[in-house]
């Protein structure tokens, strides 16, 4: 295997085993596939952020936001106190589940629009996401020298891969997902999720 397939392999590798756990992001990605709701432009927004991410990282950008901790604090804040109010929408549609919560199929223009905003708010206001692309992916892609940007490139590559799998793979879930207590288990999971998450946030920041 050439040095440049195997830095690739590396990278994707490494990024899968980084992005593949239950957080956030997957949660939200499971929900708009298991509804087919906006599917193609939350996979998109998720894995053209990765990429953008995990290239500020392999270029040494990561190395200059720790001289701003001040910055990780805020934003610790601001999404930890996004994923706990997310956290409690979901909470509530498992005690009071709505004919909304139950579709899956079709969208709107509405929930189109709230779906993109929700993505870039979970994407981009999670310090872990930075701490895995800028500052964990970086370093390691720094120690490939001339190859750290094929790398990045496969650790890119594992991040389309598992976004797209997770949001259109999601839809075959649908024929489960026709009950309503299917929907309150689904959403009970990502309201766990979510406010997990968001205390975690709020007491680390």
């Amino acid at each position: 295997m050439s040095p440049a397939l195997a830095a690739a392999f590396a990278g994707f590798g490494t990024g899968l085993s980084l992005i593949v756990a239950i957080g956030a992001q997957n949660a939200f990605v499971l929900r708009q596939g298991v509804r087919r709701d906006a599917v193609l432009a939350v996979v998109g927004i998720c894995a053209l952020s990765d990429a953008l991410l995990i290239a500020l990282g392999v270029g040494g950008v990561g190395a200059l936001v720790v001289a701003w901790p001040g910055a990780l604090r805020a934003v610790g804040w601001i999404g930890g106190a996004f994923l706990l109010g997310y956290g409690a929408l979901a909470a509530r549609r498992v005690f009071r589940p709505g004919a909304e919560a139950l579709r899956t199929d079709g969208e709107t223009a509405g929930s189109r629009r709230r779906a993109v905003l929700t993505c870039l708010a979970l994407t981009w206001l999670n310090p872990h996401v930075y701490l895995d692309t800028l500052f964990l992916l970086g370093s390691i892609a720094a120690d490939r020298g001339p190859l750290r940007w094929t790398f990045g490139l496969g650790a890119a590559f594992a991040s389309l891969c598992w976004f797209a799998a997770l949001g259109f793979g999601a839809r075959l879930l649908g024929r489960f997902l026709v009950r309503p207590t299917a929907w309150r288990i689904l959403d009970g999971l990502v309201a766990a999720t979510m406010i997990a998450l968001g205390v975690t946030l709020v007491a680390g920041a």
